[in-house]
């Protein structure tokens, strides 16, 4: 039973934190337009979970107050957490910061307490997936975010005085000095999906990403591809849905077993990956990518304790086709696996082309095959198709002078990964990216306006000393002479 009293107190605590750290700051964004008679936002944020979310408050609190944040999704709904993503509990530790901000009262533990007491958090293992949603819809009520929902982007062009104007679904167009695109794990990119499925008619095949109906499978044979965290989690939602049979398929001839990426966690990795050399972040990520991160312990558990679950190794897929009802799996070693339904549990790709709402302009964005040329046993196709960041996650240009237009989109998503690190998008190290992302766009729109903050310097004239405050020792004795 929740504390509504507890958490009431806690809604006042987190007004008066920020409150005590003088929010919101006075705006100080020179207003622009409007233009045609349409408002000229100076920010733009398009998604609404918590990356976005974080950005917003860090932006309002540094005084820029002309900012709307939009997401496509119901309220309520924005993020994976209620959609797509499928697993119990978080892998992250209950005790991560994550958008807090450094505001205690605004962590996922204080509001745990503040409804549920000392003795439930210290039982609490991992955070359950649906519970960080509803900590999510607390944090946007308690810091006022104003969020509008069902706003999706289809186009973003460029305009010639140096705007940009989203064409939105509803026929309306937004326009803003800057855009930040904070749209998750699939932000600039998609859902991976292997050519092995090109024959199949699509109700034969799903994505992990995608709406299933896992009660349509029940009592039936379900072939997974994947052992990654995804392709655990979907084969245990249709096992507890009553499939039938799941197999997982996997590529590698053994489950990977360990997190090569915690080896190294810590605020050092947080902070100076962006200051390595292209040669190490390459081989930090190339590394990380290759050993690949294995399920959770217990999302593994959760598919393994049903009898009728089934992992299969060294299992490359050369074809799927169709034999009458049947979905015939083909390995590269000439096994064959039939079944109903196939789900691919194979990730998400990052790659600016597959944008629809940057087709004006995403040929011009340089991406870090662009720049950096791997040494032979460190190629890796896909790493190569991250943008290549700049320090404020702006985009940077394939040729220099092209597209000025790109420094003025942020992408504040899993796609920063290798430019800045995982610091927008994963839980740990969101609140260091929402830092460096307000500190970048701070300092982009004071440059952009730097004439009018340059004659708001030389036209200051509000005196501190009004005359009274001292007496002139020479001019007096000149009087009495």
């Amino acid at each position: 039973m929740t504390n509504e009293k507890a958490l009431e107190a806690l809604n006042e605590r987190v007004r008066q934190d920020l409150d005590y750290l003088n929010f919101p700051s006075a705006n100080w964004v020179k207003p622009v337009g409007p233009v045609d008679g349409t408002p000229v936002s100076d920010i733009v944020i398009v998604g609404a979970g918590m990356c976005g979310l974080a950005a917003w408050l860090q932006l309002k609190r540094q005084g820029m107050h002309n900012t709307r944040i939009i997401d496509m999704a119901p309220e309520g709904k924005e993020g994976p957490w209620l959609t797509y993503a499928r697993m119990e509990t978080l892998r992250s530790p209950k005790n991560l910061l994550g958008p807090a901000l450094g505001i205690p009262s605004l962590t996922f533990q204080a509001w745990y307490r503040a409804q549920f007491g000392t003795k439930a958090w210290d039982e609490l293992y991992r955070i359950p997936r649906p519970m960080w949603q509803e900590y999510l819809v607390w944090y946007r009520k308690v810091t006022g975010a104003p969020v509008e929902n069902g706003m999706k982007v289809e186009r973003v062009i460029p305009r010639d005085d140096g705007l940009l104007a989203l064409k939105m679904a509803d026929g309306d167009t937004i326009i803003t000095r800057k855009l930040i695109w904070a749209t998750g794990r699939d932000g600039l990119g998609k859902g991976t999906v292997p050519g092995f499925v090109s024959g199949l008619p699509r109700e034969s095949w799903a994505h992990s990403a995608d709406e299933i109906d896992f009660d349509t499978w029940k009592g039936k044979r379900v072939v997974v591809i994947g052992v990654g965290a995804s392709a655990v989690d979907n084969a245990a939602e249709a096992l507890e849905h009553g499939a039938g049979e799941v197999r997982l398929l996997a590529r590698r001839k053994k489950m990977p077993t360990i997190n090569k990426l915690m080896g190294i966690g810590s605020y050092g990795v947080t902070a100076g990956l962006p200051d390595l050399s292209p040669e190490w972040r390459w081989r930090i990520m190339d590394y990380g990518d290759k050993q690949q991160t294995p399920a959770p312990h217990g999302s593994t558990l959760r598919v393994s304790r049903h009898e009728n679950a089934y992992f299969h190794f060294n299992c490359g897929i050369a074809k799927v086709e169709r034999d009458g009802a049947d979905v015939v799996i083909t390995t590269v070693t000439g096994r064959e696996f039939r079944c109903d339904f196939l789900i691919l549990g194979t990730g998400f790709t990052v790659d600016p082309m597959a944008r629809p709402e940057f087709e004006p302009f995403n040929a011009e964005i340089a991406c870090w095959e662009d720049r950096y040329t791997p040494p032979p046993e460190e190629q890796n196709p896909g790493l190569g198709r991250f943008p290549w960041l700049n320090s404020d996650f702006s985009f940077s240009e394939k040729s220099e002078g092209t597209a000025p237009f790109l420094a003025d989109i942020h992408s504040f998503n899993y796609s920063s990964a290798m430019s800045l690190g995982k610091v927008s998008g994963d839980i740990p190290a969101i609140s260091e990216g929402a830092l460096w992302l307000a500190r970048g766009v701070a300092s982009s729109l004071f440059r952009k306006d730097l004439d009018q903050h340059w004659e708001d310097l030389l036209s200051y004239e509000s005196p501190e000393l009004d005359g009274s405050e001292w007496t002139d020792a020479d001019a007096v004795a000149a009087e009495q002479a």
